[in-house]
């Protein structure tokens, strides 16, 4: 049976391509958590909503909700991101990667994603965070997902379970989007839940010229253990 949330991506792919024709997202710094407004603490600002579809709002952790008792962010602030009352809920970013040109064409631009994703007691509501990898002409390059959490992960209770993931940007990649995601398969209510989310872009350190003494003088100490082992 299809979800609705692959039906929704589905049908967007041509939607997604013509936002990105008319591409303006911020411009993406490498170290820094490229989401604003991540946490909900600012309500629903920085998301834009897909035509036709409802913007997840920001709710209170409370009974109605998440406790502020029970699993999810030790710093989880006042609010969390929930689905409305609709089937399918979900707003997006975009990221401009054009000043991280010489990155991206190296291979070595890792990505970092991460967050806090839950829902209610046993039902199957859920959050999932997707990335969409584009080159210049719109063209889909890669996808990263986050999520979702099942109530098996939760042992059916209410609450947000901390998820990872990471890699690297596509060589090509001119242009990210972020999807968080929202879908009802239960009840009345939307309740797939997600707060304390962060995508962070970062290319490998460099060793500091002394890291390169120190390796040198280890090798150089290897070598002569060996032919003093060898001479015996």
């Amino acid at each position: 049976m299809t979800s609705i949330r692959s039906t929704f991506f589905a049908r967007s792919a041509l939607a997604l391509s013509l936002s990105f024709a008319a591409f303006a997202g911020q411009a993406a710094d490498l170290g820094s958590n490229l989401i604003l407004n991540g946490k909900a603490e600012a309500g629903t600002s920085s998301w834009s909503a897909y035509a036709g579809t409802d913007l997840f709002q920001a709710v209170a952790y409370g009974n109605n909700w998440v406790k502020p008792n029970e699993p999810g962010p030790v710093d989880r602030g006042g609010f969390l991101f929930a689905g409305q009352a609709s089937p399918y809920s979900a707003g997006y970013q975009l990221y401009d990667l054009s000043n991280l040109g010489a990155a991206v064409a190296s291979g070595q631009l890792a990505f970092k994603l991460d967050g806090y994703l839950g829902g209610w007691t046993d039902q199957g509501d859920n959050a999932q965070v997707t990335v969409f990898f584009r080159d210049s002409q719109s063209n889909l390059l890669s996808t990263a997902l986050l999520g979702p959490v099942t109530p098996q992960d939760r042992n059916n209770q209410t609450g947000l379970l901390y998820r990872q993931t990471q890699g690297f940007v596509p060589v090509g990649t001119t242009a990210i989007e972020l999807t968080l995601s929202m879908e009802r398969l239960n009840s009345n209510d939307n309740d797939g839940y997600a707060d304390n989310l962060s995508f962070v872009l970062n290319t490998p350190a460099v060793p500091e010229p002394s890291t390169y003494a120190l390796m040198a003088l280890g090798l150089g100490g290897l070598f002569v253990a060996r032919r003093r082992a060898a001479k015996k």
